[in-house]
């Protein structure tokens, strides 16, 4: 979003639809002009084709279409790095060095804000010198992922650092802003400056969190024009590789810190009934806790179509984990009743008129007096009930083809407005995220699995449109298995070496 801001027609050549050949060998031979327009930071050229000296070299007219199309991606990336490292210099220079926040932040306070994004920023300076570098070596960009790769490896664990502080960096902008009237009113001054193009304080904050991610997925753009089999497309699967163990690595650092957070103040809220079980652990997080109703009386009072036929009660679950509570005056839960996550079973209840519609069984093999114990619970809506389900017995088969076969065909949706998750299984969505629909529901949500890294949850089918073509899921499918199947060869190196 802030490499979008800074440098509106960046995207335009990521859009291009994927080919599969390279440049003629003729262009290598060419001089290299100095391009300095990437130094220059009121350069209104943002694609390779419309630099002057691409123009005037005649070269436009050798290269092939699928070899244009490659140039337009790698160029893309390298203009990004330079957009991004000048707001970040910003972030630095106007916000971080200002005098008059100094004097209002408290060192400590200064360090949770910024954290280390001093090294962030020296980090991308020394990767678009050598972006620039390899631009500048020939008219024809030769390659950039294995720059990227480089970096990657020996360089980019700074941006963990900096992505794991975002819980604390969070909640210490939202302190500061309510507690100091003094910060409030210097910040809305800074952020009223013409450099800041209209941008909020917290969206500099944010641009290393964006960063990463884009980076890769600026990669795969790459991966989809290289010539399979090639050396290009070697190295552009070694820079995906690594960029998916940092990014992979950043979002667990954050997971952590939230996680741990929430852990303690659930602790705090739950009131044992029954023997305590201590719920803070470093291997435990939480999937999904709300409000269910659950049944009164026999089975034989299921027809009774009264209210108090249910009453409420109150679910914590957690990866390994269930425990049943109800909610008591104080904002505290007294529970009354838990297990394992793994001898947890659901059984869907067949329709049996109004009053128990979205009814599900919840068996407990194994509960906290060491039994076997059945609840029957109402959720408020066939989504809530599906999504309940689907959490307390993740191994139960979804309605569709899992994307994990790779090779039958599944329902695909691409996301067409980026959606931010507000429960713990639901997934955050960006804009053109395709996934496989692997189950939906008739008001209106999906459980759908992402392409590129596999991450499932629940979101509303509103924010995207099912792909209707059966070539288009087939070719987003060949794209996918193309940037990931490196990753399933060398796991099954290491697997063939760990059975010898």
């Amino acid at each position: 979003m802030q490499d979008s801001q800074t440098d509106p027609e960046e995207d335009s050549a990521s859009e291009e639809t994927p080919s599969e050949t390279e440049a003629a060998s003729t262009t290598e031979s060419k001089a290299a002009p100095q391009i300095s327009l990437l130094r220059n930071s009121t350069s209104r050229f943002n694609l390779w084709q419309d630099l002057p000296e691409i123009r005037s070299s005649g070269v436009l007219s050798i290269l092939q279409p699928d070899e244009i199309k490659l140039q337009e991606a790698m160029f893309e990336l390298v203009t990004s790095e330079a957009s991004y490292y000048k707001s970040l210099n910003l972030l630095v220079s106007h916000f971080m060095e200002n005098e008059r926040l100094k004097k209002i932040l408290h060192q400590s306070e200064a360090h949770i804000l910024f954290s280390n994004v001093l090294d962030v920023m020296a980090v991308s300076e020394r990767f678009l010198l050598d972006l620039e570098q390899r631009v500048e070596e020939n008219i024809v960009i030769s390659d950039v992922c294995d720059i990227v790769y480089q970096h990657t490896v020996n360089h980019f664990s700074v941006y963990i650092t900096y992505v794991s502080n975002q819980t604390y960096q969070e909640r210490a902008y939202k302190q500061l802003l309510q507690d100091k009237p003094a910060f409030r009113e210097v910040i809305s001054q800074l952020e009223l400056d013409p450099k800041c193009k209209g941008l909020s304080f917290s969206s500099f904050l944010i641009l290393p969190f964006q960063r990463i991610t884009r980076l890769k997925l600026l990669v795969q753009n790459i991966l989809k024009k290289v010539e399979e089999k090639s050396e290009r497309e070697t190295t552009a699967l070694d820079a995906h590789k690594e960029l998916e163990t940092v990014v992979k690595a950043c979002n667990e650092g954050v997971r952590k810190m939230s996680r741990t957070e929430q852990m303690i103040s659930i602790q705090k809220k739950l009131e044992f009934k029954i023997k305590s079980v201590p719920i803070i652990s470093h291997s435990r997080w939480l999937l999904k806790q709300g409000e269910l109703q659950q049944m009164n009386g026999p089975k034989t009072s299921r027809t009774l179509r009264t209210k108090k036929l249910f009453r409420e009660i109150y679910l914590f679950l957690f990866n390994d984990l269930l425990v049943i509570c109800r909610q008591i005056p104080g904002d505290k839960y007294q529970v009354f009743d838990s297990a394992p996550r793994g001898l947890l079973r659901v059984e869907e209840l067949e329709d049996q008129g109004q009053s128990l519609a979205n009814v599900f069984i919840l068996r407990l093999l194994e509960n906290a007096d060491d039994r076997e114990v059945s609840y029957m619970l109402k959720a408020s809506s066939q989504s809530e009930m599906k999504r309940w389900m689907i959490s307390l017995a993740p191994n139960r088969r979804t309605k569709f083809v899992s994307f994990t076969s790779r090779l039958v065909d599944c329902p695909q949706i691409q996301c067409v407005h980026p959606y931010v998750a507000q429960e713990p299984d639901e997934l955050s969505l960006e804009l053109a995220d395709v996934l496989n629909i692997l189950d939906k529901t008739d008001d209106g949500w999906i459980f759908g699995e992402r392409l590129h890294d596999q991450e499932r949850g629940w979101f509303p089918s509103s924010m995207g449109e099912e792909i209707l073509n059966p070539k288009i899921r087939a070719q987003n499918l060949k794209e996918c298995f193309r940037v990931h199947k490196s990753d399933d060869s060398q796991r099954r190196k290491l697997g063939s070496r760990n059975r010898q």
